[in-house]
C-alpha cells in the first residue's frame, strides 16, 4: 500500500507558514505516497484553498455536532473548511487535557460522522516500556479509543511512543517492528480482514535522516512527523523517503 506521511504543526505556525505549505504541495505533485498537513485551527482554510496535491486535516475535535461547548470546534465544522483527517488522542491530549480511551473513541466516532479519516494514536509512555507494559498499553488503547467500524478509508492508527516525541530519542528498529506488528495483528483479529489495509503509521522524533530505516520496516505504512514538518526542506526529505520505499 502507499505510505501517508502527515504533518502535525502542533501550536505552531502563522498565516506566513502558508507558504511553507505551498512548496510541500507543488513537490507532491508527482510523489507516490499520500502527504497531509496539520495545521492549527485558524490555517485549515487558507492551506484547503491553496493545495490540489495534498490533504489538509486537523488536530482535534469536539464529540458533539454542535452545542454550548465554548472553545471546541466539531467534526463537521473542520470538514466543511476543507479537512480530511482528524488526528484524536494525542498524547498531548491525553496528558494535558486528560482525555480517557473512552474519550478518544467518541472523538473517532465523530471524525467517521463528519465523513472524514480518524488518525487514532496510541502509545506507551517510558515508565511503561521499562516495565515490559508496551503491548498491553497498546492493546487497551485500542480496545478502547478505537471506533466500531475500522477499514482503511476511515481510520489510520499512528504508533507514537510516548518518551519519543520531541525529545530525539528513537525506539530500536525491533521495538518499532514488535509494536507495529502486534497492532497490525490486533487489527486483523478484531476488525477482520479488511484491516490487513489500514494504515498503521510511526510517530516519535521522524526526520529525514532516520525516514528510510523506519519505513523499511514491515507493516509501517507511513509516519506522523512533528516539528520536522514545519520546514518545507526537511518533510520533503522524509516524503521522499517515503515515496522512495514503494
Amino acid at each position: 500500500m502507499s505510505k501517508l506521511v502527515a504533518g502535525n504543526w502542533k501550536m505552531f505556525g502563522d498565516k506566513n507558514m502558508i507558504s511553507e505549505i505551498k512548496k510541500i504541495d507543488q513537490h507532491c505533485n508527482e510523489v507516490r505516497c499520500e502527504v497531509a498537513i496539520c495545521p492549527p485551527f485558524p490555517l485549515i482554510l487558507s492551506a484547503y484553498e491553496q493545495t490540489k496535491n495534498i490533504q489538509i486535516g486537523a488536530q482535534n475535535c469536539h464529540t458533539d455536532i454542535n452545542g454550548a461547548h465554548t472553545g471546541e470546534v466539531s467534526a463537521e465544522m473542520l470538514t466543511e473548511v476543507g479537512a480530511q483527517l482528524i488526528i484524536v488522542g494525542h498524547s498531548e491530549r491525553r496528558q494535558d487535557n486528560y482525555e480517557s480511551n473512552d474519550i478518544v473513541k467518541l472523538k473517532s466516532e465523530a471524525v467517521h460522522r463528519a465523513g472524514a479519516t480518524a488518525v487514532v494514536c496510541i502509545g506507551e509512555t517510558l515508565k511503561e516500556r521499562e516495565t515490559d507494559k508496551t503491548l498491553s498499553v497498546l492493546q487497551e488503547q485500542m480496545l478502547n479509543s478505537l471506533p466500531k467500524n475500522v477499514n482503511p478509508l476511515n481510520t489510520v492508527v499512528a504508533y507514537e511512543p510516548v518518551w519519543a516525541i520531541g525529545t530525539g530519542l528513537v525506539p530500536e528498529i525491533d521495538q518499532i517492528r514488535a509494536a507495529h506488528s502486534f497492532i497490525r495483528g490486533f487489527l486483523a483479529s478484531t476488525y477482520g480482514a479488511e484491516a490487513h489495509n489500514v494504515k498503521i503509521l510511526y510517530g516519535g522524533s521522524v526526520k529525514g535522516s532516520n525516514a528510510k530505516e523506519i519505513f523499511s520496516i514491515s507493516n509501517v505504512n507511513g509516519a506522523l512527523v512533528g516539528g520536522a514538518s514545519l520546514k518545507s526542506n526537511d518533510f520533503i526529505e522524509i516524503i521522499t523517503a517515503a515515496s522512495n520505499s514503494i
